[in-house]
């Protein structure tokens, strides 16, 4: 038999420049009146843009602007940041959460010390390391959360923790579980693939043959997880949710009639050996993290990028190449992306509905009985989030009736007093608008959707000479001394 030797290449290698140049955070609270500045420089690697706006949206930070180098294996990123309410960023916490976070070794993540430093739960919980986890994707159908959750129970499994989104006919969730009576994970072998088998027979029974589903239980695992909501975009993209996209054909015109839908332009920049992607889309909560999910899931490099917004669009252009070092030369390619990212703006935001907002007195069962009562009284989910706030459940549920209109409100006062607790009933969209604001919102605020005109006649979103002449100011004043 022949013998094959291969060159041994020590683990800890790629982290190597990371340990030698460690990241730098500044926080500065001079350079503008109407919000800080959060500055960042490290080595470069894969997926480091993500990791950072990460950390900045599961602490509900509005980032109103945006500018983003890494040429020469070096990333240098400014973000503009206000909170919620469009103050500047002033509790000292917060700040050395924003420091110490950022420059978190990427293999082991944020400590448990540092993620109790805040004296609140970071939300939505974007990890769990101590709960047995389930992965499910399919096709959407009314009633398939409750099915779960009643499965769930019956097996004596407590839901801590639950994410679902629908979109395009497909659906995807993960939820958070253990023992329901000696508390902790569940790591039996045997258990586990019993809770799984009759999970798996739930999301079958009505499943079409050829039809894309997937069910996943696991046990915890030591080492960095995957964010919960990055994962409901990888369910998803697994589950070819994006091809009904199309996004709008209006071109630059579209923009010059003020139209709202979501554009996305690929062209080439041959000089420098770049694709450039433009968004433009209606902004809200959480739009920067959702576009970077899929262009670093889709093994796209972020060279160069700038993200701003005005009034209630927001506009996104990257500088890319893909992971090999390639820029999207086909057709095919091109489409592809186009609708990879216009699904990963909907998928947020595509749900109709009430959203009911839940508060309620924690327990086994719970999940399950939320879902039936919905059910039974003839609602259809569209998104889910429920989790746990010491001996309370809170999250929301968007709502609609069977054929995906606006619910009656009769059937809504009757669920409330099934359920019991405290429901309210938000608004009829999964807009959302802050109470005061004292900047404009941008690429992580949402607006409400009444209306579907824009006032201002805003031009077609160019890089040029704002971004390179911001970067090198900001640039020259990266220290690691908070202002």
């Amino acid at each position: 038999m022949e013998t094959t030797y291969q060159p041994y290449i020590d683990p800890e290698f790629e982290s190597l420049i990371e340990r030698i140049y460690p990241p730098r955070v500044c926080i500065d609270n001079e350079a503008y009146q109407d919000c800080t500045l959060v500055k960042a420089d490290s080595a470069n690697k894969h997926g480091i843009l993500l990791e950072m706006v990460q950390v900045l949206t599961d602490l509900d930070l509005v980032i109103s602007k945006s500018y983003i180098s890494s040429d020469g294996g070096w990333f240098m990123d400014v973000f503009h940041v206000t909170d919620q309410l469009g103050n500047k960023l002033t509790d000292e916490s917060l700040i050395l959460y924003i420091q110490q976070a950022l420059c978190a070794n990427r293999r082991r993540g944020v400590s448990k010390e540092l993620r109790t430093c805040l004296n609140r739960e970071v939300r939505p919980r974007h990890v769990s390391t101590e709960h047995t986890t389930l992965e499910m994707a399919g096709t959407d159908r009314p009633g398939l959360l409750s099915e779960i959750s009643a499965v769930l129970y019956d097996l004596e499994c407590h839901v801590t923790a639950a994410l679902a989104w629908t979109h395009n006919t497909r659906a995807a969730s993960i939820i958070y579980m253990e023992d329901g009576f000696r508390g902790g994970p569940i790591t039996d072998p045997k258990r586990l693939a019993h809770v799984q088998e009759q999970l798996e027979n739930v999301v079958e029974a009505r499943h079409g043959m050829g039809e894309r589903r997937n069910v996943r239980l696991t046990a915890p695992a030591p080492g960095q997880q995957t964010h919960t909501e990055r994962r409901l975009h990888q369910l998803m993209y697994a589950n070819i949710d994006y091809e009904p996209c199309q996004g709008c054909n209006g071109g630059g015109a579209a923009h010059r009639n003020n139209c709202t839908k979501t554009h996305v332009f690929i062209e080439s920049c041959e000089e420098k050996g770049y694709s450039v992607v433009n968004v433009r889309s209606r902004d809200r909560p959480k739009l920067l993290f959702d576009t970077l999910c899929a262009l670093t899931d889709m093994q796209y490099v972020v060279f160069h990028a700038a993200v701003s917004s005005k009034g209630t669009m927001a506009d996104q252009e990257y500088f890319i190449r893909q992971k090999d070092g390639c820029t999207l030369d086909t057709d095919s390619e091109r489409h592809k992306l186009t609708q990879c990212l216009i699904a990963a703006i909907e998928r947020r935001v595509s749900h109709q509905g009430l959203r009911l907002d839940i508060r309620t007195h924690n327990r086994m069962g719970l999940l399950s009985d939320l879902t039936r009562a919905f059910r039974e009284n003839g609602l259809s989910i569209s998104s889910a989030e429920i989790g746990t706030d010491g001996d309370r459940a809170v999250g929301f549920f968007y709502v609609t009736d069977a054929s995906g209109y606006e619910a009656n409100p009769q059937v809504i006062e009757q669920v409330k007093k099934e359920i019991g607790g405290s429901i309210v009933i938000v608004n009829k969209s999964p807009g959302w608008t802050p109470k005061t604001s004292k900047t404009p919102s941008v690429a992580s605020i949402s607006r409400t959707s009444s209306g579907n005109s824009i006032h201002e006649d805003k031009p077609r979103f160019s890089l040029g000479s704002l971004f390179w002449s911001q970067l090198e100011k900001l640039s020259n004043n990266f220290s690691s001394t908070r202002s």
